[in-house]
This record gives C-alpha cells, sequence and structure tokens, in this order.
C-alpha cells in the first residue's frame, strides 16, 4: 500500500485528518480523537450553522475521499479519516456539549464503526467510491446520536 505525501499534498492532509490518520495503530480512532476535538466549535455556532456545515463536510468528504483514494490507488485507504471527522459531529451535534457526552459519542461511534453491525457492514462492502467510504461513517454517526439521545432522553 502506498504511503501518502500528506504534508505535501493540501487534499490528502485534510483527508487524513490533519494527519492524524497517519497513525500506525488505530488511524480511525485517532482521527475520532482529532475529529472530536472540533465538536466543541460546532455547538458554538447556531444549530441550523452548525447543521449546514456538517452537511457542506459530508457532501465535500464524498468528492475528497474518492479523490484521494483515487491518488492512493486504494479504495478506503485506512488513513482517510475524514470521514470519522464527519461520523463523530454527526453523533454529537444534538447532544449536551460537556466531558461525559463528548466521552460516551466517543465510545459509541468508535464501537459501531468498528464492529460495523447491520446494515452499516452492507453500505461498508456494497457502495464504492467516495460516497462508500463516506457513509458507513455517517450512519455509523446517525445510530449512535440516536443511541444517546436516547439515553439522554430516558435520563432526564
Amino acid at each position: 500500500m502506498q504511503t501518502p505525501k500528506v504534508w505535501s499534498n493540501f487534499w490528502h492532509f485534510l483527508a487524513f485528518g490533519l494527519g492524524s490518520g497517519l497513525a500506525k495503530k488505530a488511524p480511525g480512532t485517532w482521527g475520532t480523537l482529532v475529529g472530536l476535538a472540533f465538536v466543541p466549535l460546532l455547538h458554538m455556532l447556531p444549530l441550523w450553522l452548525a447543521l449546514l456545515l456538517i452537511a457542506a463536510a459530508s457532501v465535500f468528504g464524498v468528492w475528497l475521499c474518492g479523490r484521494v483514494a483515487t491518488d492512493l490507488g486504494v479504495h478506503d485507504h485506512g488513513g482517510i479519516v475524514w470521514d470519522e471527522f464527519v461520523g463523530i459531529w454527526i453523533t454529537l451535534i444534538f447532544l449536551p456539549n460537556t466531558w461525559l457526552w463528548l466521552l460516551l459519542g466517543f465510545v459509541v461511534f468508535r464501537l459501531l464503526d468498528i464492529a460495523k453491525p447491520w446494515p452499516i457492514s452492507v453500505l461498508d462492502r456494497k457502495v464504492g467510491g467516495g460516497f462508500g467510504i463516506m457513509i458507513d461513517d455517517i450512519l455509523a454517526g446517525v445510530i449512535a446520536a440516536g443511541v444517546l439521545y436516547a439515553a439522554w432522553f430516558f435520563t432526564l
């Protein structure tokens, strides 16, 4: 597998989560942690603007991840973690911005992203290109958000 030249190509730098995807072990986890750092900033915005930014990052991610995968000649290179950024943002945008919810969101999202239960696994296997790279993490983020939102609702 080709080692990306992340520092010399802006698109690779973004797709590799500002370099976090270069971690030798668990690049998706490191990418999620870096993406998590942006959640408090998203919470500072009006909700409509945060949702618009997440939607734009999702659409942009389809193009970005597809382009970088093509550049590297690998469909879903493990270092491409832009999809983890978007997934963790989706997971946490409707939840309180506290350390507890950030931690729970991180854990639930990573469990779903790693285990890939149905229907996430079907999308991961059957959908190609940049959309295929993004959609399983988007769905993992939606499911994680639903689980956590239900937990929050029932603990009120």
